[in-house]
């Protein structure tokens, strides 16, 4: 079984959207093994997107990720990473397939709902950060 890390963003968990978007992630066969709603401070935030370091969206990024609270999920199932990312949809809901999580809750590239391990090395890296001493 393959782990993968989701965040539900706080944009999704301030307009009442966790439900629905769970509900499309279990619809899909993937179980949640681990779940906690979090707020992140800006230097939590910051090393969690430190791949984006010295990016010009790398501040907005961090205010919207400490705007409220987030839910970061640890998912399993076989692919679990390319099922979940097929799912989200496209970075940017304007070009994210109907149907995906971003098309039909996504506000901007931005305020996009959720976020998903892009890779295998990623999903470790991402879960150990939320969920300290889990086995991936």
């Amino acid at each position: 079984m393959i782990k993968t890390l989701f965040i539900l963003k706080p944009d999704s968990v301030e307009r009442g959207l966790v439900g629905k978007i769970l509900a499309m992630v279990e619809g899909t066969g993937l179980r949640i093994r681990r779940m906690e709603m979090t707020r992140l401070t800006p230097e939590r935030a910051r090393e969690f997107y430190k791949e984006h370091e010295g990016k010009p969206f790398l501040g907005d990024l961090v205010g919207y990720m400490t705007s409220g609270p987030c839910i970061p999920v640890m998912l399993e199932g076989d692919g679990a990473v390319t099922r979940l990312r097929e799912l989200m949809g496209a970075t940017n809901p304007a070009q994210a397939a109907a149907g995906t999580i971003r098309a039909e809750f996504g506000v901007d590239i931005q305020t996009n709902s959720v976020h998903g391990s892009d890779s295998p090395e990623s999903a470790r890296r991402e879960i150990a950060f939320f969920f300290p001493g889990e086995a991936v």
